[in-house]
């Protein structure tokens, strides 16, 4: 089964960036759709940002301008910039890609921005 490993996260101060890496375990096959989700203490997991199946990107309202999503060229690892970063991000980043029928999640890495 594949498997998504994300990785980047950290303490980051309020206005501060960092960059979240997801790589696949595979590259012969990209998932699709694929993208970003987070978790906030007490919160629901919510979409981020997201590769859609015609490939094009969606961003919650909450980071559009903030956050840009990215894929490198093999399309088995994706990337999160997120600038501008705000205490209300601060949450677990959960990586998601769609294998076929297979609904795939990696394990989050924790993102924290306080000052």
């Amino acid at each position: 089964q594949v498997q998504l490993v994300e990785s980047g996260g950290g303490l980051v101060q309020p206005g501060g960036s960092l960059r979240l890496s997801c790589a696949a375990s595979t590259t012969r096959f990209p998932a699709n759709p694929m993208g970003w989700y987070r978790q906030a203490p007490e919160k629901e997991r919510e979409l981020v940002a997201l590769f859609n199946r015609d490939r094009s990107i969606k961003y919650a309202d909450s980071v559009k301008g903030r956050f840009t999503i990215s894929r490198d060229k093999t399309m088995s690892t994706i990337f999160l910039q997120m600038n501008s970063l705000k205490p209300e991000d601060t949450a677990v980043y959960y990586c998601q890609g769609i294998y076929g029928s297979a609904l795939v999640w990696g394990q989050g890495t924790q993102v924290t921005v306080s000052s």
